[in-house]
């Protein structure tokens, strides 16, 4: 199943992240992929307010990863773009198989990692702060999201 939207400001990104995050439940994997400043680490922002986390999210380039506790589920957010061509056995499969949502960007760096049902959020900026964001999953289990997000949203856009 797949949804595609719009957003034209960086807090449309985030609210569509807050919105997404009602959905997202204990073992959930979320990979995000696009270039770099595509906005995967401001819809991870908007994921975290919309768990009630209200630490300032910012990207785990350097850190690898970035754990987040206090919000109605844990939040995990990996960034392995330094893993690329690296030895991945650092125990980032017990977050991911952890007890809250993962969220992943550069997930293509830690394929072997990655579980069997999840859902992919491509982002691409199409010019200043818009972008074109596009759900995707084979799994029934974020089926409810994506359809959500197709009849809510009208004219492809979040409320900020």
């Amino acid at each position: 199943m797949e949804a595609k939207l719009r957003t034209t400001k960086k807090e449309e990104t985030k609210s569509l992240g807050a919105f997404c995050a009602r959905f997202f439940r204990s073992g959930d994997v979320v990979l995000l992929k696009g270039d770099l400043g595509a906005g995967k680490t401001t819809f991870t922002g908007g994921v975290a307010k919309g768990l009630g986390i209200e630490e300032d999210v910012i990207s785990p380039t350097f850190n690898i990863m970035k754990c987040y506790f206090k919000g109605s589920l844990p939040m995990y957010h990996i960034d392995a773009y330094r893993l690329e061509n690296q030895n991945t056995e650092i125990g980032l499969d017990e977050y991911i198989e952890g007890d809250g949502v993962c969220l992943i960007e550069w997930p293509m760096y830690i394929e072997k990692l990655l579980p069997d049902e999840f859902l992919e959020i491509s982002l691409h900026n199409v010019g200043g702060d818009e972008r074109e964001i596009v759900f995707r999953s084979d799994s029934p289990r974020f089926d409810e999201l994506i359809k959500s997000l197709q009849e809510e949203f009208y004219e492809n856009r979040i409320a900020a």
